[in-house]
Order: structure tokens, then sequence, then C-alpha cells
């Protein structure tokens, strides 16, 4: 499966361990960088979103507009990283711009480093 940083797709996060990870099949962004994720890595690293939204919650959210198949406003939970088996991704439902991702960038670096 061919898969590239920035895109969106619909990701099988279940099962989940504990209440207070993301769980149930949702968007989740790729932030995996293409070299790992156009090689045969079996995981990529994901950022879930949810349609539940907080107004002004960065860093910890990054809020992107509906697009090709994502049909609502969405946030991007920058402190839910997670890799996933790429089987878990089930389809894919669009892509930020350049732009939109070097904010999330700046963003994930904030609450990781």
């Amino acid at each position: 499966m061919m898969v590239c940083k920035g895109e969106i797709w619909l990701v099988n996060l279940n099962p989940q361990k504990k209440s207070n990870e993301i769980g149930k099949t949702r968007p989740a962004v790729v932030i995996q960088n293409d070299l790992l994720n156009q090689s045969d890595y079996a995981t990529v690293i994901v950022l879930p979103m949810t349609t539940v939204l907080i107004d002004d919650a960065e860093p910890l959210r990054f809020r992107v507009k509906k697009r090709a198949s994502l049909e609502v406003d969405s946030d991007i939970l920058v402190a839910h990283a997670r890799a996933v088996d790429k089987e878990r991704l089930l389809q894919k439902l669009g892509e930020l711009s350049s732009v939109e991702m070097e904010q999330i960038r700046i963003l994930f670096n904030e609450v990781i480093f």
C-alpha cells in the first residue's frame, strides 16, 4: 500500500487499551516521512482526528476544514501520535497542504519536545 506524508486516511484504531486512548475507525493524518512510507516498513505513524471541535486548543489540536471525502471540519489530535500497521488504513480521504503540514510539525514539536 502506498501512503504519503500529509494524507488523510480512514484508520481502524481499535482496540484501544485505555479509555483515554483514541479508538474507533476515524480519519487520521500520516506524519511519517515518505522514505519509510514507500518502503516495506509495516507501520505508519498517524495523528488521529475528531469531529468534536474545541476552539483555541493549540498546541494540542489543529483545526482543518472539510475537503475531498473529509465531510466535516475536524481537529487533529496532535498529542495522540500512534504507529499503526498499514493494514489498518482503510481509505484515503484527502490530504493536507504543505502549509498545514508545517503548522502541524511546529505544534507537534511543541507538544513532544
